[in-house]
C-alpha cells in the first residue's frame, strides 16, 4: 500500500488527480440532500462509471466516494452503523477498476470533515474525532486504498485527530485544507501555518496542500504560500473549476477546460506535485489538464501578478502570509461567496 503511493511520488514529476465527485454524481441523478456514500451499495454501477471516467480522462489517482463516510455525517441519514460497509465497498469498487487498468492507477480513500466543531469551541472531543476517523480509515484500508486522502478540513485540531487516526490504522495519508475565507481556512489557518503544522505532526502526511476554496487564482496563491514555507514535502493543489454561479436555478462553475489546463500548468510551476480539480471539474477538464501537463514545458515559479493575469483577480487583498497585500490592481475588492462544506 505505502509502496505504491511512495513509488508514484518518486517516479512521476507530477501526479494528476481527479475532479469533482458531487458535481458528477448530481449529473447522474443524485438529489440534493442525499448521501452520495449510499450509492456505493445502492448504485454501484454509477460509482464505477464515476471512477472510470477519471481513468479514461487521464488521471493517475482518483478519490473514493466516501467524503462524508464518517459516523457523524452518516447519522444525518440514519446510516451511522454502516460506516464500515460503505467505506469498504466504495474502496473496493475503485480498487477493482484500478487493477484492471493498463496504467498504474492509485486509489485514494476520501475522508472529509466530521461536520462538527471541535473542543474548546465546539463539543467534539479529540478522542471521539480520532475514533470516527479511525473507523473510516480501517474500512478504507480493508477496501484496498493506496493512501488515505483527508480533505476540506478547516480546523488544525481536526487535522491532528485525522492524522492520529491514520497512524493507528497504519495507512499512509495525505491531507488538504480548504482556504476559502480571505485566503485562510474558515478557522483562520494560513498556508504558512498549515505547512508548519504538517511538519510538526508525529506522523506527518506524505503530501499536503489545498482543495476547493474560491477559484483558481486563490488556490494558486495558497500553493505559492506552501512553496515559500521552504519544506520539501510534496504539495497538493486541487482547485475548483472556476467560480460557482446560479444559472436557471442551479449552480454552474465558469471554469472552462482551457482555463483548468492553464491552472494545472501554473500549479505545477508554483510547486505542486499532485494536481487535480475540485467542485465543478468534469472529465473533460481533466483531459485538457492531462494534455497540458504532458506537452507544456515546466516554467519558472509564477509571480502573483502572473497568476492574476492568467486566472483573474484574487477574492481578497491578502491571504495572511504577506504584509503588503497584492495591490488594488490585482485583488478583488470583495470576497466571493463561500460554498458549502461538502466537496462537489
Amino acid at each position: 500500500m505505502a509502496d505504491r503511493f511512495a513509488a508514484a511520488l518518486q517516479e512521476n514529476d507530477v501526479i494528476l488527480a481527479d475532479g469533482a465527485t458531487g458535481t458528477n454524481l448530481f449529473n447522474m441523478g443524485l438529489q440534493s440532500g442525499d448521501a452520495p456514500e449510499l450509492w456505493n451499495t445502492d448504485e454501484p454501477a454509477k460509482i464505477k462509471n464515476l471512477y472510470q471516467g477519471w481513468i479514461d480522462a487521464g488521471s493517475d489517482l482518483f478519490l473514493t466516494n466516501t467524503f462524508g463516510g464518517n459516523a457523524s455525517r452518516l447519522k444525518l441519514h440514519d446510516s451511522q452503523s454502516r460506516v464500515g460497509e460503505l467505506n469498504r465497498v466504495g474502496a473496493e469498487l475503485g480498487r477493482e477498476l484500478a487493477d484492471k487498468s493498463e496504467r498504474n492507477i492509485l486509489v485514494a480513500g476520501s475522508i472529509g470533515p466530521t461536520g462538527d466543531i471541535m473542543e474548546p469551541v465546539g463539543d467534539l472531543s479529540h478522542a471521539l474525532a480520532v475514533e470516527m476517523f479511525h473507523e473510516q480509515a480501517d474500512a478504507l484500508k480493508e477496501g484496498g486504498v493506496d493512501v488515505l486522502w483527508l480533505e476540506t478540513i478547516s480546523a488544525p485540531e481536526e487535522f491532528k485527530a485525522a492524522a492520529e487516526a491514520a497512524s493507528l490504522a497504519g495507512v499512509p495519508w495525505v491531507g488538504t485544507m480548504s482556504f476559502d475565507t480571505a485566503g485562510r481556512t474558515m478557522m483562520g489557518v494560513t498556508s504558512t501555518e498549515m505547512a508548519h503544522l504538517v511538519e510538526g505532526l508525529p506522523t506527518p502526511p506524505m503530501a499536503y496542500g489545498a482543495n476547493c476554496g474560491t477559484g483558481a487564482a486563490d488556490i494558486l496563491r495558497t500553493t505559492l504560500g506552501f512553496s515559500a514555507a521552504g519544506f520539501d514535502r510534496p504539495i497538493i493543489s486541487k482547485g475548483n473549476a472556476g467560480i460557482p454561479k446560479y444559472v436557471d436555478g442551479s449552480i454552474h462553475y465558469d471554469g472552462t477546460p482551457e482555463l483548468m489546463a492553464d491552472y494545472a500548468v501554473m500549479a505545477r510551476d508554483a510547486g505542486a506535485t499532485i494536481i487535480g480539480g475540485c467542485c465543478g471539474t468534469m472529465p473533460v477538464h481533466i483531459e485538457k489538464m492531462r494534455e497540458a501537463l504532458d506537452t507544456r514545458p515546466r516554467g519558472d515559479r509564477p509571480a502573483l501578478e502572473q497568476v492574476v493575469e492568467a486566472m483573474g483577480p484574487f477574492s481578497s487583498e491578502t491571504d495572511g502570509t504577506e504584509t503588503s497585500g497584492c495591490g488594488d490592481a490585482q485583488c478583488g475588492s470583495t470576497r466571493r461567496g463561500r460554498r458549502g462544506r461538502r466537496r462537489g
